[in-house]
């Protein structure tokens, strides 16, 4: 049997920092002379009271490590149970959003996906506007954290490659894990305090930097208004495709970067393998747009730039204009949707170092066709890749494509046409935000999708942050058995 105190101890914690959390949008609110204020303050309560409950009910089987089933537990619980918290206020308070609707909010804001449901964001309570920058911030640094430690020990496709790169040189060229989770958090913090200080001194008004700020650093994608980035000036958008590239490297690379240790994040395979292909895009789709609708030349690269940028990072962000440019751009940014960006970042998606791999095997497999007796090994940045590592990295692929045909046509099924059922699921599973289709055009967001399908919208997002075999080996009756 599995002990489920560890894991319903960190939840419980988890969920007394959460309560902690909403302080903060409860205080403007009310400071602004809005009723809003009580939502977040009865919100505060429910999830602190039910925090502490759990914490102290459990508070007699912490044990100094978890094992990996406990793990496991421990991320699906973080991302399926948290958000019921943080969609409180939502449901209570302004917009006061159905059960369902609020819930898919908030999982978008904790998986950084950036989908949301709500609009009229500028005339929303500024409390809330700020939550939904709060989730993304707090998503995006647990993110990290697992992404970091949980996902190598759990081999979730392919990451155990990492296990040595990272981890496994505690003594050697990095410090402890407790010190690098503090460097991380103190790298978090400075690139948020510095987004946000150039979005402020850029034009923005105070609350959009810090929002914005949140959603840059954490790859999430709320906005402040219905129509993102789009009003904002060319500056801001320079500014923000930057930034969320910053974001979209891996973590691992800052930490070293502290410690005194430049090299890595210069001769990193992954991280130049994400900028040339992100440029080639970007480069490609404004050619084409100038070429084919007489767009002037700096609008088309900075619309590429700040929207492609967005989409393979996983934020969301988007400027009006670029959704109507569709067929060619369309193709490319579905393309890189399903890439993605950095593991080891709280971007999502397959990730480039698994389409790296996956390249690099499909490869061998055409040279041994012609010298089948040739010993062949698959290496990524120098190094040989285990044959364990491609198996799990293949069956990952073939997941995250199998997983995306079968919701979309499960999503047919709930009366949603085609183009917006599998735009709707690749957002969603790739945790990208970004919306495309017939639905989602009038609003700019997700309300218009029915109940039905806004749930398999908040399964995929949760199987695309957990990297698809976190919540599948749940169903397992021999994962609880052990």
């Amino acid at each position: 049997m599995i002990d489920l105190r560890p894991v319903a101890y960190v939840i419980g914690r988890i969920l007394v920092v959460l309560a902690i959390l909403m302080v903060a949008p409860a205080i403007i609110d009310w400071r602004a002379g809005d009723a809003n204020a009580a939502a977040f303050a009865q919100s505060a309560i429910i999830t602190g009271t039910t925090g502490m409950a759990l914490a102290l009910a459990t508070a007699n089987g912490l044990s100094a490590s978890l094992d990996v089933r406990q793990a496991y537990l421990l991320t699906v619980g973080i991302w399926t149970l948290t958000p019921a918290f943080g969609a409180l206020p939502l449901w209570l308070g302004a917009p006061g959003l159905p059960a369902v609707y609020a819930y898919f909010e908030a999982v978008s804001g904790i998986t950084t996906t950036g989908a949301s449901v709500i609009t009229g964001l500028e005339g929303m309570p500024q409390g809330l506007n700020l939550w939904r920058g709060m989730m993304h911030w707090v998503g995006g640094l647990g993110i990290a954290f697992i992404a970091m430690i949980f996902l190598p020990i759990m081999r979730v496709g392919g990451m155990q490659f990492f296990r040595t790169e990272g981890f496994d040189t505690f003594g050697k060229a990095l410090p402890r894990a407790t010190d690098i989770a503090r460097q991380l958090l103190v790298l978090y913090l400075g690139l948020t305090a510095v987004f946000t200080a150039v979005y402020s001194s850029l034009g923005m008004p105070a609350l959009d930097a810090v929002v914005h700020g949140m959603s840059t650093i954490s790859t999430g994608g709320f906005s402040t208004r219905d129509m993102s980035f789009t009003d904002y000036s060319p500056a801001i958008h320079y500014a923000a495709s930057v930034f969320m590239i910053l974001a979209s490297l891996p973590y691992i690379r800052y930490v070293q970067l502290m410690n005194g240790q430049p090299g890595p994040l210069w001769r990193d395979a992954q991280a130049r393998a994400y900028l040339r292909w992100l440029l080639t895009s970007v480069v490609f789709v404004a050619g084409w747009q100038v070429w084919s609708a007489g767009t002037p030349v700096e609008t088309a690269f900075r619309e590429s730039l700040l929207n492609l940028t967005s989409i393979m990072s996983s934020t969301g962000f988007f400027t009006e204009g670029f959704t109507g440019w569709g067929g060619v751009m369309l193709v490319v940014a579905f393309i890189l949707g399903v890439v993605g960006a950095c593991s080891g970042s709280s971007a999502s998606g397959l990730s480039v170092f698994r389409v790296q791999i996956a390249m690099a095997v499909l490869r061998r497999q055409v040279r041994q066709i012609t010298n089948p007796s040739a010993i062949d090994p698959v290496k990524y940045d120098g190094r040989t890749v285990d044959e364990d590592v491609i198996s799990a990295l293949i069956m990952f692929i073939s997941g995250f494509i199998l997983i995306l045909g079968v919701l979309t046509v499960a999503m047919t099924l709930t009366g949603v046409d085609i183009e917006s059922a599998l735009m709707g699921v690749w957002q969603a599973l790739g945790n990208v935000g970004y919306g495309f289709g017939p639905l989602v055009e009038p609003t700019g967001s997700f309300i218009d999708y029915p109940e039905p399908a806004i749930l398999i919208m908040t399964l995929a997002m949760i199987m695309g942050r957990l990297g698809l075999m976190a919540v599948l080996v749940l169903l397992l009756p021999g994962f609880w058995r052990r």
